[in-house]
């Protein structure tokens, strides 16, 4: 198997910002480390999985109620006009999926909403300061209770 940054970042072989914020028997929460923003999270499979049919019956049953938790924590942290929940996945990679805080401020910055949003974010590169993923990730680890 080529290199997996999921994969990496879940063993400890890449730093991560932040630390894992959670996880249950099939799941880790992390925050993202790309340019998406303070308080995005990804959400991805413990075990190495390219495909949504490929999940495990137990994999699928934890995932709706993950999802559901994790963005309702970050909607209590940010209090933002919307959250993108998103499913990334290209082999050799992992899937995981996004769940992006998005607020006017940054609608109106790039003047996108949506896919051409998070394009734009990319495109722009700014990874969020260290200190402020450090800072969210333990206001969210107590909300989703460790990890």
């Amino acid at each position: 198997m080529e290199s997996c940054l999921a994969c990496d970042l879940a063993s400890g072989r890449v730093g991560l910002p932040g630390g894992r914020i959670h996880e249950t028997t099939h799941w880790l929460v992390e925050h993202c480390v790309g340019p998406l923003g303070v308080g995005t999270l990804v959400v991805k499979p413990k075990r190495h999985v390219v495909h949504v049919w490929e999940l495990t019956s137990g994999e699928a049953a934890e995932l709706g109620p993950l999802l559901q938790k994790a963005s309702a924590a970050v909607a209590e942290l940010t209090e933002p006009e919307q959250i993108y929940v998103c499913l990334w996945s290209h082999g050799p990679g992992h899937i995981h999926f996004v769940i992006q805080p998005v607020t006017p401020l940054q609608m109106a910055e790039l003047d996108a909403f949506g896919p051409r949003l998070q394009v734009a974010m990319f495109d722009r590169n700014e990874l969020p300061p260290s200190d402020a993923v450090e800072a969210v990730a333990v206001q969210l680890r107590a909300r989703l209770g460790g990890g």
